[in-house]
């Protein structure tokens, strides 16, 4: 049997979250800078009471396990309150479930030591630290093949020299978890391994912290830094041994266990972007008027409004599947296809319904006093991270060529003149009874 409803317990602590955010929530967005910087004195004091309201509802980190205060909420449940924190940039903060702090705390749940989890995931847990991971290069992307970070055992230490880009929350990190090539010698998915490096170990050096898009460079809407991906710049790098996550060489299986659930996460968030851009379109249609009345009377308007609810509800229905597969599956690798589709689906959505609403509130649509340019560049970044969209259109493409066969006959099983033959030699004794009967 299939239910579309939400059970009414949980659906009453949406309905909390979903006000919480709206009204207390979303107005940090226009007065605090970067939920990620933990030496906001003034930030941390506004945000702090926040999220003991957060954690005094069991809401907190809800994608960890009670043993780490989480609720254990399994992909569905969390899909639909990303879908509400989606809607601000602190939200997640304020929750405890903030990228890439969220998928840093899972691997370290999963692979971890005491020891390590002490230092490094509690304080994380406690949101008193930020995290960054640190897996893209300058000319590798995130082909983990093409990786020529190198760490290099030296006695009871590891030695890492090279160069990442992209490292998101560099600037603002306590530690760093960084994907290098312990061992050359092996297939590349054998050969590498993760370590946790604290910020503070010489020959670390932040090359600079790239903008996105039209950012001005290195400038904050309140007049600091802001941009948080990192290049960053590893020169004899040392950590000791027992910094290594997990086993050595284990790090490409650490790296898709942290990525599966955060791209769900990651859709929904889009989700809540979404639907923000498509109820200002609609907003604006009802209230601009034109000489013959308002924009929503024209049938231009009125394919964008369709298009984009079309777009919406699919792809949030597409996500809602996806979650509860992985719920039901316990397993990444038997939804791998499922989560590409959501990956390449993801960043078309967004891209398609913040242009249309741009589009309807003309000039005012294109500056910066609304939303949707930087949606769309949002959406070209999405189409980037945890992997481009075209490496997901193939694995999506794989998965699903492997469930057919070839044929083996001359002409293909669609082929109409052959089906039509095979259904009359199947029929061939009633046709020829019916006809005698005639």
């Amino acid at each position: 049997m299939w239910e579309f409803e939400t059970d009414p317990a949980y659906q009453e602590q949406l309905d909390w979250v979903d006000t919480f955010v709206r009204d207390v929530v979303e107005p940090l967005d226009f007065v605090l800078d970067n939920p990620f910087d933990k030496r906001d004195s003034r930030a941390q004091a506004i945000v702090r009471p926040l999220k003991e309201e957060v954690k005094a509802r069991g809401l907190w980190a809800c994608h960890l396990g009670p043993e780490l205060g989480g609720q254990g909420y399994g992909q569905v449940r969390l899909a639909l309150l990303n879908e509400i924190l989606g809607r601000s940039r602190w939200a997640p903060s304020i929750f405890g479930c903030q990228a890439p702090d969220s998928g840093n705390a899972e691997i370290l749940a999963h692979f971890g030591t005491p020891e390590q989890k002490a230092r490094y995931l509690e304080p994380l847990l406690e949101g008193d630290i930020a995290s960054c991971y640190s897996m893209t290069e300058p000319r590798g992307g995130a082909d983990p093949t093409l990786f020529t970070v190198r760490a290099v055992r030296d006695g009871g230490d590891w030695v890492i020299n090279g160069e990442k880009w992209f490292s998101t929350n560099a600037r603002h990190a306590s530690f760093f978890i960084v994907m290098a090539v312990s061992n050359p010698d092996v297939d590349a998915y054998k050969g590498m391994s993760m370590f946790i490096v604290p910020a503070e170990t010489p020959g670390i050096t932040i090359v600079r912290n790239p903008g996105v898009a039209t950012e001005p460079p290195e400038q904050g809407s309140l007049g600091g830094v802001r941009h948080d991906h990192g290049y960053v710049r590893y020169t004899d790098v040392r950590v000791p041994a027992d910094h290594l996550l997990g086993g050595e060489g284990d790090a490409f299986a650490i790296a898709q266990t942290r990525l599966g659930g955060g791209r769900v996460h990651h859709a929904m968030r889009t989700v809540a972007l979404a639907r923000h851009a498509f109820d200002l379109l609609c907003e604006r249609a009802v209230s601009r008027q034109t000489r013959t009345g308002p924009l929503a009377s024209l049938q231009m308007t009125q394919e964008k409004v369709a298009d984009s609810w079309i777009d919406i509800e699919c792809f949030r229905l597409l996500v809602l599947r996806t979650a509860w597969l992985i719920d039901k599956h316990k397993d990444y690798r038997k939804v791998r296809k499922d989560i590409s589709a959501v990956k390449v689906m993801l960043p078309r959505v967004l891209h398609d319904v913040a242009q249309r609403a741009l589009r309807i509130h003309g000039s005012l649509g294109v500056s910066n006093e609304m939303p949707f340019v930087s949606m769309m560049v949002t959406a070209e970044a999405l189409g980037i991270a945890d992997g481009p969209t075209e490496v997901h259109k193939v694995t999506l493409a794989r998965q699903v060529l492997r469930q057919y066969t070839p044929v083996e006959t001359l002409f293909p099983s669609g082929h109409l003149p052959t089906l039509r033959e095979q259904a009359f030699a199947a029929f061939a004794d009633r046709l020829e009874h019916e006809a005698a009967e005639l």
